[in-house]
């Protein structure tokens, strides 16, 4: 006789209310696999990601001065305003830039802002020169606790802004089926989440031509954006996983993020960038995690892709 697994349900109960979209979980359905997901406490609304990068167009050596200050940013600050985590990636882009970032979590956008102001960031920001001969660039996500949502292969290393749960849910039924995604999102539970198209681009969305390295550039928010992280760690797999890895799964997983930093608009994917973590201070170690960071202008786009 089959054991039985008792599942826990993706949303955590305070934000559970009556569907008015039904879920895609197939009636009795049982992963053949355990997931889980972080938890918040209940008294969390939101939450606050950063993406802030240096861009060298020139190579360099891995973390260098242009790096160092914006560390120097996400270390400092009051212990309430202070990053509550942070985590450094790199990746090198279509144009051949390099990019190096930081990405700090903030439980609130309180504490966002009082970081901003207290340590000096913001009027580091305001007084950069376009005419620098490095790019500085800066992505800020501000969502809501109902349209997020995680999941993990294990409930002992978080990654993230998991590092700010307060717990984490027993295995999960909300993974490994097409939808589960969405069945993920409280938010999704009356809401269908219907983004803007981002192509063919509206004439207002329209780049000029031309050189624009040496300007300041704002692109604002969307509606319903739909962004993931999705994240692969193969450092502590043994030698046979190890080798699998790298020369069947990574190859075919390269060849897909690929696609999506090339030709995204076919699928709607706005932007993607397949990240090589780093260490924090030690530029010459290379770890073994990746991450992709894709932006979807609908979920209804990523779901897809995904299929």
């Amino acid at each position: 006789m089959a054991e039985e697994r008792a599942l826990d349900h993706a949303i955590p109960s305070h934000l559970q209310t009556e569907r008015t979209i039904p879920a895609k979980t197939p009636d009795g359905f049982v992963p053949p696999f355990p997931s889980y997901t972080a938890r918040f406490p209940k008294e969390a609304k939101d939450l606050v990601m950063a993406i802030i990068g240096v861009q060298h167009e020139d190579s360099v050596d891995p973390q260098g001065p242009a790096y160092q200050k914006l560390v120097s940013f996400v270390e400092h600050g009051s212990k309430k305003s202070k990053p509550k985590y942070w985590e450094a990636a790199s990746v090198t882009d279509n144009r051949g830039f390099r990019n190096e970032v930081v990405i700090p979590y903030w439980q609130t956008k309180a504490d966002f802002e009082e970081w901003s102001r207290d340590s000096g960031f913001d009027a580091w920001w305001a007084d950069l020169r376009a005419e620098s001969e490095r790019g500085w660039f800066m992505e800020i996500f501000f969502p809501t606790l109902d349209r997020f949502e995680t999941v993990f292969s294990d409930n002992v290393v978080p990654d993230g802004a998991a590092y700010m749960r307060s717990s984490v849910s027993g295995e999960m039924q909300q993974h490994f089926y097409w939808g589960s995604m969405r069945d993920r999102l409280a938010a999704a539970q009356t809401d269908h989440l219907i983004g803007e198209p981002a192509f063919p681009k509206p004439s207002a969305e329209q780049v000029k031509k031309g050189d624009t390295r040496k300007q300041r550039i704002t692109v604002s928010g969307r509606k319903n954006l739909a962004v993931i992280r999705s994240g692969q760690d193969w450092s502590n797999t043994n030698p046979s996983e190890h080798k699998l890895y790298l020369e069947t799964m990574h190859p075919v997983l390269t060849k897909g993020m690929e696609f999506l930093r090339d030709k995204g608009e076919e699928v709607g994917c706005i932007s993607n960038r397949f990240m090589q973590c780093m260490h924090k201070t030690s530029p010459k170690q290379n770890t073994e995690r990746t991450f992709g960071l894709g932006y979807f202008d609908d979920l209804k786009s990523l779901e897809g892709w995904s299929k």
